[in-house]
């Protein structure tokens, strides 16, 4: 990486010199003992069976799984996806019931998130924004021609002592161009917090000499603030002053937007997957936290429309 960042080539967990998805997930030792666990043995290996691609075993799978086993299918995915980043960042070992068990756990607390009574509680605040968001979904949009878009957002964890970054530059076609990951080790305020991301944000792509990039946020108050001319003495108002003093320097035909929170996911789910990595990760190709999210998505939209009622068996079996 440019950032001198170094990747292992390896398999993080069973030292295979041949590391893609397809070995990740479905041929590396360790997650042939997690799929055992899971009863998925079969269909996963079946699935594999007739290609090379582990996005296209996955895409099969989602579309002949009954909603329960595409349920259990995303969940463990996404277990091993996160076993995989605690070994290579953390140098943490896991055993394959572990990973299993936190696979369940995701389960069980979606369930509980989404039962009568807890959705109820929440639905009252739902209503009067159902309306308008079925008239005007609320939606990333690429920009204008010979433009570039750059979301941006962070992630605060106080438990953790740490602040993350997620950064995604897509183009025109709303081709991804170019994402980053990093972490602060420090717990700030949110607004800090929001600052220090734009900051990051601009000096990255000054550095790259990018410029007609419309730079998106979710937080308002970093946003109004950038725009507006008042000076402030804070740690905030430093934070955006320096924010102001980069961009003019560096970007001749660019601007700075709040959006709304669901325009923001991909940047919101690269802050969150930064919490898990040691050291900024530059990334030139679509990233796999990207991709398993597209999984779960698709994985809810198919078992809504299923309607399917959940087992109340051992979930695996």
């Amino acid at each position: 990486m440019d950032k001198g960042v170094t990747c292992p080539t390896n398999c993080a967990s069973c030292d295979s010199i041949h590391e893609d998805l397809l070995h990740v997930f479905f041929a590396c030792p360790f997650a042939l003992q997690v799929w055992n666990r899971t009863g998925l043995w079969g269909s996963v290996q079946h699935a594999v069976s007739t290609t090379n691609s582990a996005m296209v075993a996955l895409s099969y799978l989602l579309a002949n799984l009954s909603a329960d086993l595409m349920q259990r299918l995303t969940s463990v995915i996404w277990s091993i996806w996160k076993h995989h980043n605690l070994r290579v960042w953390n140098d943490e070992t896991e055993t394959s019931p572990k990973v299993v068990e936190r696979a369940i756990n995701m389960i069980e607390d979606w369930k509980m998130a989404n039962t009568p009574n807890v959705l109820a509680s929440i639905s009252n605040h739902q209503q009067a924004m159902t309306s308008t968001s079925q008239q005007h979904p609320i939606k990333w949009r690429p920009p204008a021609a010979g433009r570039y878009k750059c979301n941006i957002n962070a992630a605060f964890s106080s438990q953790a002592n740490r602040t993350a970054m997620g950064i995604c530059v897509r183009d025109a076609e709303g081709t991804f161009v170019l994402a980053k990951t990093m972490t602060y080790p420090c717990s700030v305020q949110v607004d800090v917090g929001e600052a220090l991301g734009l900051h990051t944000t601009l000096q990255w792509l000054s550095d790259m000499q990018i410029d007609n990039v419309d730079f998106e946020t979710d937080s308002k108050l970093t946003a109004d603030a950038f725009l507006s001319t008042k000076n402030d003495l804070s740690e905030f108002g430093c934070i955006i002053s320096s924010c102001r003093s980069l961009f003019s320097s560096f970007f001749s035909n660019s601007r700075v937007e709040v959006i709304r929170r669901q325009a923001n996911m991909v940047a919101h789910a690269l802050a969150r997957e930064a919490m898990s990595l040691a050291s900024p990760v530059v990334y030139f190709e679509y990233p796999i936290v990207l991709k398993l999210s597209l999984l779960i998505k698709c994985y809810k939209h198919v078992s809504l429309n299923k309607k399917k009622k959940p087992s109340k068996k051992n979930l695996f079996g």
